[in-house]
């Protein structure tokens, strides 16, 4: 290795490019930013004001808090529902001043205070979410509209009434205590924001209710489609908007015991920035009540620390401005370009060299010479097929084959002209395997590994494993299984193939080849799925050795064949026994005689090694260079190869022609005839085995053999 191939695998391999994509890619990075700026207010305004950490601060700071936050939340669900509210204000201020005038006017309990404050709220809430989501008007305009008409109405009460309430004799230890009390150290407004948005963020992600929300404010069209009742959804955001600028009104009459001029002046603002600001985004259906909190706290903290500082009205208006300008133009922008800097930064190539293979050109001496052979095959299901990946047969030697239409379809024996669908699976059934009750089990993309019983039920066995610790990205989660084999004992072994692309993106794995795929076992006497090997360049076909002891496995774009022992001394490790072919291997099955066949779904080319050794080659062509034109592995010619227990090469069967067979992901000996799969394929092949056991019948043989 050169010095400068050695500093571009220490570049590439070493320093994990991969993670800025990855965590990208994370929902959660949407509240990275609000996080932050979290932080720094909280920590730059705790050290420039003397006393800002003190308990008494904080606990008159976090009274205001809880009732911001209270009014925060209900905007946070009109925003996720794909509107805006600006009457949240004059809601706040109406509902403030009917729980002071029920109390102090009336002399009415504190509960009809509450109920008074409550109705105040739902009413105005429904007269929005009746204009707007059943009359169908502009939210931004009609919520304006009703913030004007309800400061209006709040102002002439509080000139007509405002001295009535100030000279009022009315008490109550309740309304006390509910305005300055604690519980167990907080106050109430904290106390009742903690609960309703606990409330509120469990219906919106764990209830029926919530999930309409949010597929209303991601498109209202697709949501009326679906079925989901657009109007009320609408109408009741604005109702629970409603409800949430109530209940902080009425916990701020408690604190204060009145209302005046300045009651909810600039709430809307306020709101509106902080759930902004927190990551809710303005075009409705992503964000969350966490993100508008998060916003509450920065609004709220930044606000009253310049006040404290010394600043006046202006300065905070205008800093307020300023950050829901920045805010909203962070948010369309990001929404708009996020899959453009993921399809930027994702694709993260490593640096790879293979080691130089023989020959597989016909006549060139080597025991992977191709010939001509298997462009000579019969035909089944020719035109009927779409991307038969594997095959297999049963006892009564009927071929089954997955379809990218997510069908398993069966051909009768014995001349294979007749044929049906046998199971509806989804997805696109890959590798395929029989037990010992007959049932075909499959591995399917992106899906999991699947189970169809002899009457057809179709049963998923597992979608997933347990997550590493290390993982940015859910690596539980099962991307690209892709072959499998039962083990005498009934364990399944099977193949991820990548963690981090899912199946129909194999292209892009291949381009990036970080070694991401994985070995794995099922267990269906405990269920449970476990991981045995981590770390291959996209790990392909797996087979039971004929002993049952070990399994051999293909590992794609290092064009290497592994062995992985079951029992015996070496058992729990894992040897290469087949390294630098000429080939990319794909599934490999047992062969009557003792030794192995496998596929080839392509062949190595000299520019395609090259540019594994130039990793910045490759990240520049994915980022400047549309797909068509990029450099992807040869496929469009493989072969089937031959080997022995030790690894030895016996043999290789090609489609010079490249007529018939020229890609092959899979072969099955059954009785004489070995059965040929390609996942590009529109046919099955059957080309007859010159000296082969006619009544070798694979997994049948298999099974029979450890009865």
């Amino acid at each position: 290795m050169t010095f400068r191939e050695r500093l571009q695998s220490w570049r590439y391999n070493l320093i994990p490019d991969h993670l800025i994509g990855e965590i990208l890619s994370k929902r959660w990075t949407d509240n990275a930013i609000p996080f932050i700026a979290l932080i720094a207010v909280v920590a730059g305004f705790g050290s420039a004001i003397p006393g800002f950490f003190k308990p008494l601060s904080l606990q008159e700071s976090t009274r205001q808090l809880g009732e911001f936050s209270i009014v925060v939340t209900g905007l946070t669900v009109v925003l996720l529902g794909g509107g805006i509210d600006l009457s949240v204000g004059s809601i706040f201020a109406l509902a403030t001043f009917a729980a002071v005038g029920t109390f102090f006017i009336f002399e009415a309990p504190v509960w009809m205070a509450l109920a008074a404050a409550i109705a105040t709220g739902l009413i105005c809430g429904a007269i929005n979410g009746y204009l707007i989501g059943f009359l169908r008007l502009r939210a931004f305009l009609t919520t304006l509209v009703t913030f004007i008409i309800g400061r209006t109405i709040f102002d002439i009460l509080v000139v007509n009434y405002g001295a009535a309430i100030q000279t009022s004799m009315a008490s109550s230890d309740a309304w006390d205590f509910i305005g300055d009390g604690t519980f167990a150290g907080l106050s109430i407004p904290v106390i009742t924001a903690v609960v309703l948005a606990v409330i509120t963020h469990i219906a919106l992600t764990r209830s029926r209710p919530g999930w309409h929300v949010l597929a209303v404010g991601g498109s209202r069209r697709s949501a009326h489609n679906a079925g989901i009742k657009v109007k009320r959804t609408v109408f009741m955001t604005y109702v629970f908007s409603g409800f949430c600028a109530s209940i902080a009104g009425f916990l701020i009459a408690c604190r204060l015991s009145g209302a005046g001029p300045g009651t909810g002046l600039n709430m809307e603002i306020l709101a509106l920035t902080a759930a902004v600001v927190g990551g809710n985004s303005l075009g409705g259906g992503r964000g969350s009540v966490v993100k508008g909190l998060m916003g509450a706290i920065i609004v709220l903290v930044m606000n009253n620390g310049l006040i404290r500082l010394g600043y006046g009205t202006g300065t905070n208006q205008m800093v307020i401005g300023l950050m829901l300008a920045v805010a909203v133009t962070i948010d369309i922008r990001w929404l708009k370009n996020r899959h453009k800097v993921l399809n930027e930064v994702y694709v993260a190539p490593i640096y790879l060299k293979m080691g130089e293979a023989q020959s597989a050109e016909p006549h060139s001496g080597t025991p992977y010479a191709l010939n001509n052979a298997i462009s000579r095959t019969d035909y089944i299901g020719l035109g009927e097929l779409e991307g038969p990946e594997d095959v297999i047969l049963d006892r009564d030697d009927h071929l089954y084959c997955g379809t990218r239409h997510g069908e398993i379809v069966r051909f009768f024996a014995p001349d294979y002209t007749r044929s049906e669908v046998f199971a509806h699976v989804g997805g696109f059934p890959l590798g395929l395997a029989f037990d010992r009750e007959g049932n075909l089990l499959s591995c399917v993309g992106a899906m999991g590994l699947y189970s169809i019983s002899p009457d057809r039920e179709v049963t998923r066995l597992s979608a997933e494993t347990r997550r590493s610790w290390t993982s940015v990205q859910d690596d539980a989660r099962l991307r690209d299984p892709n072959d499998l084999d039962i083990a005498p004992d009934g364990r399944i072994y099977f193949t991820d193939s990548t963690k981090r692309f899912d199946a129909h993106d194999w292209a892009l794995d291949s381009i990036e080849n970080r070694a991401t795929g994985r070995l794995l076992v099922y267990d269906p006497k405990t269920g449970e799925t476990k991981t045995l090997l981590d770390g291959y360049h996209y790990m392909n076909g797996v087979c039971m050795a004929h002993d049952g002891k070990s399994l051999f496995f293909a590992e794609s774009w290092a064009c290497r064949v592994h062995r992985y022992w079951l029992e015996g001394p070496k058992a729990g490790t894992a040897e290469c026994v087949i390294r630098d072919m000429p080939g990319y291997p794909d599934n490999i099955n047992r062969a009557s005689d003792g030794s192995y066949w496998m596929a080839w779904l392509g062949m190595r080319t000299p520019t395609f090694d090259l540019s594994l050794r130039n990793p910045g080659f490759r990240k520049r062509m994915t980022r400047r260079l549309p797909q068509d034109d990029w450099l992807f592995p040869n496929i469009n010619t493989g072969g089937v190869v031959k080997f022995d227990e030790t690894g030895k090469i016996i043999g290789a069967l090609g489609d010079l022609s490249g007529q018939s067979h020229p890609m092959v992901t899979s072969m099955r000996e059954h009785k004489g005839w070995l059965f040929i799969g390609g996942i590009l394929n529109n046919r099955i092949g059957r080309y007859k085995l010159d000296g082969a056991d006619d009544a070798w019948t694979g997994p049948t043989s298999y099974w029979g053999e450890r009865a």
